[in-house]
């Protein structure tokens, strides 16, 4: 009887080790199409970008060569270069408080409402669902310098009207109201979860504590918990709003006199207007090293101030 005992231990403990052994490789396998479809659609896309960014490849050539760092160096050179890079910073400066701030008192607002949430939750979300190219035109009709309904309103109470998209200083915060217009509801929708996610036990040992007002209550609770949502939101917005390009190609081209380039809009000119895909894979290399230099930044300092 011992003897089969035995035997039968030492059967499941072999069974275990061939088990054991056969685990990894066969994990291996399954994982094997996933690491494929991710070098063929990911990597690879970058790695020939980052190799056509030395070279003077335009689109449609039959043969190209090896330039080394001349288009980086040209990129240096190039003033329109750093104007646009100067206006899709100020543009991010604008469209990311205001669309964080914005969507976080949103969540808040909706999130104590006792009646009505679902409807105000999608009437602010609608803005996310349309289409930005076809509501740029509403907002080009929205802004018009003559029949415009806002400047219709600025001159009823006696101010002047504005051309926003024709007045370089104005053009850049325009096209950020449009920004702040798509994105505040995408944000709103964010916080709400992360609000969802506080216990309510919080509030109840803070009223204990005498802290019962609303403003009060938001600073000493709601803002702290609400640390790791905020940190997601402010990434994902920066990065959203460094990749704005839809509003410029249908709203200014860029103009006037150069006042709305953006990066991605400079990038596709020399890509798909003057066919210079070197250079245009130069931006975006350029553009990539910038967006994972701010989002390490920005993780770095907003870690340090979220309670987790």
């Amino acid at each position: 009887m011992a003897m089969v005992l035995s035997s039968g231990a030492s059967g499941t403990a072999s069974r275990r080790r061939l088990g054991a052994e056969i685990a990894p490789s066969v994990a291996y396998w399954f994982a094997t199409p996933s690491v494929i479809l991710l070098v063929g659609t990911l990597l690879l896309p970058i790695a020939v970008m980052v190799t056509m960014s030395f070279t003077d490849y335009e689109l449609g050539a039959l043969d190209y060569s090896f330039l080394g760092f001349d288009n980086y160096v040209t990129l240096w050179k190039d003033r329109s270069f750093w104007k646009a890079l100067f206006n899709t910073i100020y543009y991010v400066a604008l469209v990311v408080p205001a669309s964080v701030v914005i969507g976080l008192l949103l969540a808040v607002m909706v999130n104590g409402l006792k009646q009505g949430r679902k409807l105000y939750q999608i009437a602010f979300f609608l803005p996310v669902t349309s289409t930005l190219i076809a509501m740029a035109t509403v907002w080009k009709y929205l802004l018009h310098g003559t029949i415009g309904p806002v400047n219709h309103l600025l001159t009823a109470f006696g101010l002047p009207a504005m051309e926003f998209f024709g007045n370089p200083s104005l053009v850049m915060p325009a096209l950020a109201i449009i920004g702040v217009w798509s994105l505040a509801g995408f944000n709103m929708v964010l916080f709400t979860a992360g609000l969802t996610a506080i216990p309510q036990e919080l509030y109840e040992a803070s009223a204990v504590d005498g802290i019962d007002g609303p403003i009060e209550r938001f600073f000493t609770v709601t803002l702290p918990m609400l640390g790791p949502t905020t940190m997601f939101v402010i990434i994902t917005t920066s990065i959203t709003a460094f990749k704005v390009f839809d509003t410029v190609a249908v709203l200014t081209r860029g103009g006037p006199q150069g006042a709305s380039d953006v990066l991605l809009y400079v990038n596709y000119l020399e890509g798909f207007q003057y066919m210079r895909i070197g250079l245009a894979s130069a931006i975006t290399v350029v553009f990539l090293g910038i967006i994972l230099l701010l989002s390490l930044i920005q993780a770095k300092v907003l870690e340090r101030k979220v309670h987790y």
